[in-house]
């Protein structure tokens, strides 16, 4: 167990939650996939290690670890992606044509941030977003 995941089983605790065995290996293989995994895969990853636990089990803890805030789910490329949650903000701009995702660590939004709630009253989450555009390689295609 990494020192990330024990922050996290340390904060499920501290809600008062059980740690059980199948939300360890869940939080285990996310941590693992590093990010931008599908339930799917993520299901598979499990599966591998402990058959017993169902595709059902794997969504269902998915979900609590969304609604704790632990783990983010993003729609990326049409991909719905899951992701451990860090200490600071954590973007991805991806590009419609060939699908190329970048990581993008940037505290650009804290001004949209501090906008939307000072003009419109609206707190917004935006500690994790997906851009669309194109990227350098499929603009300098386009123009060619």
């Amino acid at each position: 167990m990494s020192h990330h995941t024990i922050n996290y089983v340390q904060q499920i605790r501290d809600r008062g939650y059980r740690m059980t065995p199948q939300r360890q290996i869940v939080l285990d293989t996310v941590c693992a996939h590093g990010g931008h995994a599908t339930a799917s895969e993520i299901y598979e990853s499990v599966n591998e290690q402990q058959p017993a636990i169902n595709r059902a089990t794997v969504y269902r803890i998915l979900d609590f670890f969304c609604e704790l805030q632990l783990v983010a789910k993003a729609d990326i490329g049409g991909r719905t992606i899951f992701e451990v949650v860090g200490d600071s903000p954590h973007h991805h701009l991806v590009c419609r044509q060939c699908a190329q995702m970048t990581s993008l660590a940037d505290h650009h939004f804290d001004e949209l941030a501090a906008h939307l709630l000072e003009e419109h009253g609206f707190e917004a989450d935006l500690s994790h977003l997906a851009i669309t555009g194109l990227c350098a390689e499929c603009r300098q295609a386009q123009d060619a």
